[in-house]
Formats: structure tokens, sequence, C-alpha cells
């Protein structure tokens, strides 16, 4: 028979909210060989497309320095000729700055790990504590890092090994060479090897990333409990909901205790909705609003009526539309004056000893004003 699983392992997938937390504590998605390989695939495009531009404005500075135009005996300003030669190797190094800093910038971003968070930089007592370290040299973490770096020398020891065996043969040649040609073969020699290390160095980053990702996705695991009491801190403990719950409905009660003391008549739907009316002849313009509840609210709307005598008569679609259009204390919608006024009169007639015999009106609700339980609008 299987045991059951621990309580305590974490076999919950993690929330947003768990991964949100994490990230505001700094733990967030990172790859160094990810940024390793963008700082190389950016020094390599700057070597490939502005390499010659940089060599040919260093020879240039090299050689302003240590030439002398003797034409002009008075005039010596050897300043000028380095600010000419300074300038034009400045654009080709502002250039490697600029795709540095890109290619800073875009490893955070490629991973969504982009942002400063300032709980990342506050001091730890796990980052100097020995044993933690020792933990994480010798745990899961550290194994996984020492065969990454492994990999990264065998695939990169292997690339170099290719290419330097296949150069062997012609680099004595190059010392019998003019040197211009010779600089030049071993920049392009050297920008290869780059180019060749660059995609060795990639491919090493596409089996990191994903690495990395398990790795944190496994470590921000959560067990049931955990899970169980994020659930209750999002939704609201079940004790506080219920709480939360009653003290509305007492305010709720309260209010219609106060307003049914001058209701004329309540409409019911019958049982999840009431709605107390009050009209005085010559001081309310229109039917006012006095309480109004669904579910249990409406059943103590309904015995407050019953204690107070207050007329109870069943208009479901008529309690539904002055329930939903109408707020407490204030007066209803125009378009249901007609139906409102016939029943007002009905009770005023029920109040005199002549009404006792008068049949309940039958009322229309308009078409815009027809809701169902939920609110919704219906034909």
């Amino acid at each position: 028979m299987a045991d059951a699983p621990d309580k305590d392992q974490q076999t919950e997938a993690p929330t947003q909210k768990r991964k949100d937390d994490a990230v505001k504590e700094g733990d967030v998605l990172a790859s160094r060989e990810l940024a390793t390989a963008l700082m190389m695939i950016a020094g390599a495009a700057w070597l490939i497309g502005l390499g010659a531009w940089f060599f040919n404005a260093s020879k240039a500075l090299l050689k302003s320095g240590l030439s002398l135009d003797l034409s002009d005996p008075d005039r010596f300003e050897p300043l000028d000729a380095l600010t000419v030669a300074m300038a034009q190797i400045a654009v080709p190094f502002a250039a490697l700055l600029l795709l540095t800093l890109i290619a800073a910038f875009a490893a955070p971003a490629m991973l969504g790990s982009s942002g400063m968070r300032s709980k990342a930089m506050a001091p730890k007592a796990s980052r100097i504590n020995p044993l933690a370290g020792l933990k994480r040299m010798f745990g899961t973490h550290g194994l996984i890092e020492l065969f990454k770096a492994t990999a990264k020398v065998c695939v990169l020891g292997y690339a170099g090994y290719w290419i330097i065996s296949g150069e062997v043969a012609s680099l004595p040649g190059l010392a019998a060479a003019d040197p211009a040609v010779a600089v030049d073969i071993i920049g392009q020699k050297t920008a290869f090897t780059i180019a060749i290390l660059t995609v060795g160095l990639t491919l090493i980053a596409l089996v990191d990333v994903p690495i990395q990702w398990l790795q944190r996705n496994r470590k921000l695991r959560m067990t049931k409990q955990q899970l169980k009491e994020e659930l209750r801190q999002s939704d609201g403990a079940p004790e506080l909901k219920q709480a939360i719950r009653l003290r509305q409905q007492e305010v709720m009660m309260s209010s219609a205790r106060k307003g049914m003391a001058d209701a004329n008549v309540v409409l019911t739907n019958p049982t999840h909705f009431a709605v107390a009316l009050r009209y005085r002849p010559g001081s309310d313009a229109a039917p006012v609003v006095v309480a109004r509840g669904r579910g249990d609210v409406a059943l103590a709307i309904k015995a407050m009526a019953a204690e107070k005598n207050v007329p109870t008569l069943e208009y479901p679609q008529l309690a539904r539309a002055i329930y939903f259009t109408t707020r407490t204390g204030k007066a209803i919608s125009e378009d249901l004056y007609a139906a409102v006024a016939a029943i007002l009169a009905f009770v005023f007639r029920l109040e005199s000893s002549f009404g006792q015999h008068v049949p309940k009106p039958i009322v229309d609700v308009p078409v815009a004003k027809r809701f169902d339980q939920d609110g919704r609008r219906s034909a």
C-alpha cells in the first residue's frame, strides 16, 4: 500500500501571488549564461561591424602621436593631430559601450526580471552564513552549476581546439608576410574565433534558461497548507466573511427598521425581495423607497411590516424593478409612477371603511424595468 503524501511536501504549483512576492523579495529568474552570451554577441557584432574602423582609428592615433610635421618649424601643435585621431576612435568606442549597455539590460528584460528591487539589495545573514554557503555548494543547485561549468569548458575548449588545429600550419607563414597583411589575417581569424565561441555560449544559454526556470519554479512550489493559507488571506477567512455579512445585515436592518415607521406598503417577490414605499400627499412629490432588501433582509422587512400592520402585497416584477433601480431614500423612477400609484390607491382605500371588497389592481411594469433575480434585464 502506497504511503500517503506528506502534507508538508511542496506538491502544488506556485500561485501568481507567490511569484509576485518572490519578485518583490528579489528572487527573480536569472541566467548568467544568457547574460554572458548576449555580451559576447554584442562584442562579436561590434568586432565584425566596427572592428576595422576601430583598428584603423587606433593606427591613425598611434601614427599621429609618433609623427612630426616639419614643414613649419615655428608651429608645433601635436594636440591638434591627436584630437582629430581621438575623435575618430571615439565613435566606435562609444558604439561598443552602447552595445554593452544594451546587452546588460536585455538579459533580465528577456526573462521578465528587469527593474530595481530594494529588498534584493538589503543585507541578508544567509548570504554570509557558512552553512548556507556549503549547502549551496554541495546541494542540488551546486551540482547543476558544476555540470554547467564542465559543459561550458568542454564546448568552448573543443571549439578553441578545432579552430587552432586548423590554423596551426598557416601560423609560421605569417612571420614572413607583410606586417599589414599579417595583422589583417590575424584580425579576421580573431573575429572568426570570437564568432564561434559566441555560438557555443549561445547554445549553453539556450540550455541554461529552461534549467533556471525549472529550478526557480521548483523552489517556489507550495505545500497544500500554504495554498490553503494563501486562499484564506486572499478571499478572506470564512469566519471573517460571515462576520462582515452579519454586520452588513445589522446595518441594513437598522435602516429598514427606521424606514418602516413611515411605510405605507411593502412589495415583495414574494420571498427574495422586499421594498417598502412611503407616500405623503402634499409632502412627497413621488413615492419614496424607505427600505429595501433581499434574502434575510427582505424577510426581516416583511416581519416588521406585520408588526406595524403595514400592508404587504406580492408584485414580483414591480418589487424587482424598484429594488434594482432605486436606492433607499430616493423617489421611484418616473416610468413606475402609474403602477405604484394604482397600488397606493388600493392601499388607501383598504384603510377606509369603504375598501373592504376592492379587488387587487393589476399593474404593468415597463419592459425596460423588468429584471430577473440576478439583476439582468428580461423581457
